[in-house]
């Protein structure tokens, strides 16, 4: 593997066309941010939902931890923004 390093530093360093323009590359960062956080949130709003359910006093501690995983999609629209 280390035998093949310097080649492909130099494919990868070339001044060629990027193989994915910069906002397709940016709109599959942030469609896959959202997939992520969407995931994430999959097992957080059943967690939070069960907790809620036992005892009503953590609804913000739920709300709060449901809410988390948002901010990845935040940051990847930020990063657009600052790509551009």
């Amino acid at each position: 593997m280390l035998e093949i390093a310097p080649q492909l530093a130099s494919v990868v360093l070339q001044d060629a066309a990027p193989a994915i323009p910069p906002l397709s590359a940016a709109a599959l960062g942030v469609g896959l941010a959202a997939f992520g956080a969407g995931y994430a949130e999959r097992g957080i709003g059943s967690a939070a939902i069960g907790a809620v359910a036992e005892d009503e006093d953590l609804f913000v501690q739920g709300l709060i931890f449901t809410v988390l995983p948002e901010t990845l999609v935040i940051l990847a629209l930020v990063a657009i923004f600052l790509v551009q």
